[in-house]
């Protein structure tokens, strides 16, 4: 592998694992987070952990303090509600902007998904939850080969999505509840898909967003 693609890989994973972090909060609001150790860690010099540190930082989800270090940003919904009014719109352009139907491999994804949204409907938990929830995001931008979209979303999604984890862990929200409205819309998802049908399957997105946000903001008035 040549050593640009090998360095590319390093970030990328770096990226993705310490962002996880913060959206599972494993890494909680106002977490200060050591180069040193992270560096360490990673098996990387502080160098390319600082650019990722960097795009964290742009995307909302650190904020660097002189004489302090690298704090993990908190997040409140009143605080974000345009963000909120746009990842609703953008969602409903993954099935019109460059689509790409869905195939088997997909389906099959989100079968997966259905039978953990079940599980959960079961036995409740929220970082379970939370993961799934990514994995349903992530599987609906594979509906559009719309890179600039892709990118957009994905910030602002990343930028949201600890809103959701904070208001449940902090019983702002029936997780129960959350739960049975999330299976039954990724069921009419689903059933959208197997019939082709982007544009629904992408209401459906859009509809589970403005609902959701709707109802973590009368919970936190």
């Amino acid at each position: 592998m040549p050593e640009e693609d090998s360095a590319r890989g390093r970030f990328g994973k770096m990226y993705h694992e310490i962002r996880m972090r913060i959206c599972l909060l494993d890494y909680p609001p106002g977490t200060r987070l050591s180069e040193e150790a992270m560096a360490r860690e990673f098996g990387v010099s502080r160098t390319p952990l600082r650019r990722v540190l960097g795009r964290l930082e742009a995307e909302g989800l650190l904020q660097s303090v002189h004489g302090v270090g690298t704090l993990v940003t908190d997040v409140e919904i009143e605080e974000l509600i345009q963000v909120y009014r746009l990842r609703t719109e953008l969602a409903e352009l993954a099935g019109l902007l460059d689509p790409v139907p869905p195939d088997a491999k997909l389906i099959a994804s989100l079968d997966g998904l259905v039978a953990r949204a079940k599980a959960l409907v079961a036995r409740p938990d929220p970082r379970g939850f939370a993961q799934l929830n990514i994995d349903f995001f992530e599987a609906h931008m594979a509906l559009t080969a719309n890179e600039p979209l892709r990118e957009i979303s994905r910030r602002l999604y990343y930028q949201t999505h600890r809103i959701w984890l904070k208001s449940v862990t902090s019983r702002r929200i029936d997780l129960v509840e959350e739960v049975q409205v999330f299976d039954r819309e990724v069921e009419d998802y689903v059933r959208a898909l197997r019939i082709g049908d982007l544009e629904a399957a992408a209401h459906v997105h859009r509809a589970h967003i403005s609902m959701s946000f709707t109802r973590m903001r009368k919970n936190a008035a």
